[in-house]
């Protein structure tokens, strides 16, 4: 099993414990890899959260042909021919064997976790998040109402909230959440995970984790 094979990670003092288990679904997941996310601001380089991406274990299965035998540097140099992390068009992903993490048919899981030294207006931040993936979809044809409906799902439930750098417990985990929403859009939520590991990922660290690690899983090595 893959879970058993993959190993914490530690980013920037937070912990990514190898096995989760996302709410609303009793199977475990592996720690792909992760990695911190940050912007340039006044020339300096200001980390604003963790992330952390898990797979269901029957990913292996789905990845293993094209990934296996490849170096992290082939992975995450996004080649057009192989199916790593470069978008191709939702038809052909959906019709080909060897499908990517971010489209893949299993169970994914993304941990966010809040680093940066201020606090922030959570609605404000889950706009943000929205912002490019809803321009994506809207220049690929795909952006219909039911979208629209949980783009704002998605915003509401971060309304009344704010972020503040995460305080640790004894274990470096990140203390539970008051709640969970559930969004069921599968195109908004697979360009959420391509935006941190597609070809412009808003987080190399993360990407350039995932394609170290996931080999060496593959093997039962990781």
């Amino acid at each position: 099993m893959a879970a058993s094979a993959s190993s914490e990670v530690t980013v920037e003092g937070v912990v990514l414990p190898p096995v989760a288990c996302p709410p609303g679904s009793s199977r475990k997941h592996f720690l792909a890899g992760g990695g911190v996310r940050g912007m340039e601001a006044e020339s300096n380089f200001v980390k604003i959260v963790v992330i952390g991406v898990y797979l269901e274990d029957t990913a292996v299965p789905a990845l293993a042909g094209k990934w296996a035998g490849k170096t992290a540097d082939e992975l995450a140099s996004d080649p057009p021919s192989s199916a790593t992390f470069t978008p191709v068009s939702r038809r052909s992903t959906r019709s080909s064997a060897h499908r990517r993490p971010a489209t893949g048919e299993f169970e994914k899981l993304t941990r966010v976790t809040f680093i940066w030294p201020k606090t922030v207006a959570a609605e404000e931040f889950a706009a943000k998040v929205m912002e490019s993936r809803v321009a994506y979809l809207k220049a690929t044809g795909t952006y219909t109402d039911a979208e629209a409906a949980a783009v704002e799902e998605f915003k509401a439930a971060f309304k009344s909230h704010s972020l503040a750098p995460v305080a640790f417990s004894d274990d470096s985990s990140a203390p539970g959440a008051g709640g969970i929403a559930a969004i069921e859009n599968k195109p908004l939520c697979e360009e959420v995970l391509e935006s941190i590991i597609g070809e412009r990922s808003i987080s190399p660290a993360t990407k350039q984790s995932i394609a170290a690690r996931v080999p060496e899983i593959l093997k039962g090595g990781a």
